[in-house]
């Protein structure tokens, strides 16, 4: 009697507990708390919240280069798998965010140029990274959005306009 009470509860507890178990798991967030915080207090300056995400970009680049540089394993494969998702997801974003501030015409000028200067390190840094199985198809998809985030830094500078940064446009000379 005693044996059939002990598997009840354990029954009973087991399958109160499945729904737990069979949920996804929560959402990562690529940003930290005070970082999400960051980009909400810069919401409405653009040129701020372009240099920020640049600012976290850059370190999460860092984590993939410290992380590629240890010896191979399984885990360093994962840690730069997930490094590499995380890096891209950030590009997408900024890349989302530029394309909105084209279209609104906001004034990113002051942050184009560190931008396009840190895609190119970016783009070296994800080309020099060894092409391993562990983390392929995450470096393949970062590679294209570092492409298309450089595209868009491109285009929100305009055909013809050239970093002029505090000075504003370029005035005519003696004519």
């Amino acid at each position: 009697m005693r044996a059939l009470r002990s598997i009840l509860l354990f029954l009973t507890c087991g399958s109160s507990a499945l729904p737990f178990l069979a949920q996804p798991p929560e959402k990562h967030d690529v940003l930290t708390a005070p970082q999400i915080e960051q980009i909400r207090e810069a919401g409405i300056f653009p040129d701020e919240r372009v240099k920020l995400y640049t600012r976290f970009i850059d370190e999460h680049a860092d984590k993939i280069k410290g992380f590629a540089n240890r010896s191979q394993s399984s885990a360093r494969d994962h840690r730069v798998d997930s490094e590499l998702q995380d890096f891209t997801s950030l590009m997408d974003e900024l890349a989302s965010n530029l394309d909105t501030y084209s279209e609104r015409k906001a004034d990113i000028r002051k942050s184009l140029k560190p931008l396009t200067e840190a895609t190119q390190r970016w783009m070296a840094m994800l080309h020099a990274l060894p092409d391993e199985q562990g983390y392929d198809l995450s470096l393949k998809e970062a590679i294209d959005s570092g492409g298309d985030l450089t595209d868009e830094a491109k285009d929100a500078r305009g055909p013809d306009q050239v970093f002029r940064g505090a000075q504003g446009p370029a005035r005519a000379g003696p004519g």
